[in-house]
């Protein structure tokens, strides 16, 4: 005979793997723009700084561009090393930005809140992760970007900040 609540806790168990998986596989799709080898590894791959670049998913003409360290060296090549939390973003208009009366009260509503994740990457096979979380500065009518890690004890204070004044593109 089972014990109560021990398919409680199984069901517990399960869905927090499965909200695990499912937040490390959350991003915009970022495209790899390239690499540089920061190591060599005589077992498996270098350690390197790679370059990603993604869009905004809800501001058209904005694109930014990320960089990260990704660990090599076996640990590297089977998926189990933990990177580094380091890393760098730069974001840029690349055309007129035209904020939808909804986006811009979605935006408004954010201010001085935690702001919208837009971009994750995966940083060790579980619990870490480097994001990008979308911020609103109304007064200044400038979209913020700020790259951050977390893990799920205790993040890292290093982050990297880009920001996106909105304004006429030229013709």
């Amino acid at each position: 005979m089972r014990k109560p609540g021990r398919g409680a806790l199984q069901h517990s168990i399960l869905l927090a793997v499965s909200l695990c998986i499912g937040l490390m596989s959350m991003r915009a799709n970022a495209q790899a723009i390239g690499h540089v080898d920061t190591a060599w590894k005589m077992v498996g791959p270098n350690h390197r700084i790679v370059v990603e670049a993604f869009d905004d998913p809800d501001i058209p003409n904005v694109t930014c561009w990320v960089s990260r360290p990704v660990s090599g060296g076996l640990p590297g090549a089977v998926g189990l090393a933990t990177n580094p939390s380091h890393g760098s973003i730069a974001c840029r208009q690349r055309g007129t930005i035209t904020l939808s009366p909804a986006l811009q009260r979605k935006l408004e509503r954010a201010v001085g809140e935690n702001g919208e994740d837009v971009f994750q990457a995966k940083t060790s096979p579980l619990f870490k992760s480097m994001r990008v979380t979308r911020l609103f500065d109304v007064e200044r009518r400038t979209i913020l970007y700020l790259a951050w890690s977390d893990r799920l004890i205790e993040g890292s204070p290093k982050n990297s900040l880009s920001a996106v004044p909105i304004g006429q593109w030229p013709q």
